[in-house]
């Protein structure tokens, strides 16, 4: 155990940065396009804005809420829950967290002890590794979403990574940063993979909104009584600002989870529940269903200028630009695109990908999307052919 000055070896394991630093001069001439940022330009639907909310209209709005989220937001969002996955759901199944990072974070600090190993589906949202490390858990990298092409390799990848001390497992889909959708016969045998090693199963389901092919198949639905299935108004109706998710488990599982967010962040946002709320009852799902059509358009038409396969959801793109680079690695290939115009996100941060990048087609106004990925396949193009 550390005693003073030393600090915690979890926190000293986390980096303070999400990704690395950019091998590069001076700033270029004009902002670069942030193709390295997973956010919308989109506002939410009006009615869903903190513009929107008057204390007229919701006395005591700048009061704490109960820690475990609002009661009518929760029952709603139990309601909402059970009609997507089938899976009959009580209020008392549900956790409002501020922000599925937190949440997520609040997941790993209730089920794992420390030393013990959560297998990460690699590539994978590079925050949920610092989650594992910050609890003192072992993060494990499974590199099973640019790999796997049948349900049986993808378990064997998880199998020959499991040990003793494999206490979760993680996966997301629709997929950050692939873009692929896990099939409904991966879900399947992986969850009975990890039902029958007694793991607890964290499914990120963020991006459920956003399936461009295909059918997104909920893990709860297969096997609720291991998954802690994460989701979040951030990327659903575009308001990562607002820090607003919620958590579906067993309810001892959010019992626990409880306990922990007491202790570290107490209640999520009122404003930003109420906000929610209306956007469950009201445009929230049909924002959506129009932000999706506009995203899966972009998605195409990005994937296509780059010579890649077009996503199946979620809102990024993966791409191995392994013969893009020179010796200066990829940090100075970053560094060039750097000084021309656009930012991406670099493979590192995802796991064992040191020749990847990331880019994302929603983070800026569809026009400055489409010059960041011009640049980008410009790039691209002019080192392969050099």
């Amino acid at each position: 155990m550390p005693k003073f000055p030393e600090l915690s070896p979890g926190a000293q394991s986390v980096s303070a940065a999400v990704y690395s630093s950019i091998q590069s001069g001076s700033r270029p001439p004009r902002p670069p396009v942030p193709l390295h940022i997973g956010d919308t330009w989109m506002e939410p639907a009006s009615g869903c804005r903190m513009e929107d909310l008057k204390v007229a209209d919701h006395p005591g709005m700048h009061r704490y809420t109960p820690v475990p989220g609002l009661p009518e937001l929760r029952q709603r969002i139990a309601e909402f829950h059970a009609t997507r996955t089938g899976v009959a759901t009580a209020a008392e199944q549900v956790l409002v967290v501020p922000g599925a990072t937190a949440g997520l974070a609040t997941a790993v600090a209730s089920t794992i002890a420390p030393g013990e190993e959560v297998l990460l589906s690699a590539p994978y949202w590079p925050l949920i590794a610092g989650s594992v490390r910050a609890y003192n858990g072992r993060p494990i990298d499974v590199p099973a979403m640019t790999t796997a092409k049948t349900a049986e390799e993808i378990v064997n990848l998880f199998e020959r990574h499991r040990t003793e001390h494999t206490a979760a497992v993680y996966w997301n889909t629709p997929h950050n940063p692939t873009g692929r959708l896990m099939p409904k016969a991966w879900l399947e045998a992986l969850t009975e993979w990890a039902g029958s090693h007694q793991l607890w199963v964290y499914a990120d389901e963020v991006y459920e909104d956003y399936v461009y092919d295909g059918e997104h198949c909920y893990t709860r639905s297969l096997a609720p009584d291991i998954t802690i299935s994460v989701h979040s108004f951030s990327k659903a109706y575009g308001m990562a600002g607002n820090r607003l998710g919620y958590l579906v488990a067993p309810e001892p599982v959010i019992a626990a989870m409880l306990r922990v967010m007491t202790n570290v962040n107490y209640s999520a946002c009122t404003a930003s529940q109420l906000a929610a709320l209306n956007a469950l009852n009201g445009p929230g799902p049909a924002w959506a269903a129009a932000a999706r059509d506009q995203y899966a358009e972009l998605g195409r038409w990005a994937a296509d200028r780059l010579g890649v396969a077009a996503p199946a959801g979620s809102t990024f793109l993966f791409i191995d630009v392994a013969d893009c680079l020179d010796e200066r690695g990829l940090g100075g290939f970053l560094g060039d695109l750097y000084q021309a115009g656009v930012m991406v996100a670099p493979g590192p941060s995802f796991g064992p990908f040191p020749t990847h990048i990331r880019v994302c087609f929603t983070c800026a106004e569809p026009a400055e999307v489409r010059r960041g990925i011009t640049i980008l396949a410009e790039a691209m193009a002019e080192r392969r052919t050099g």
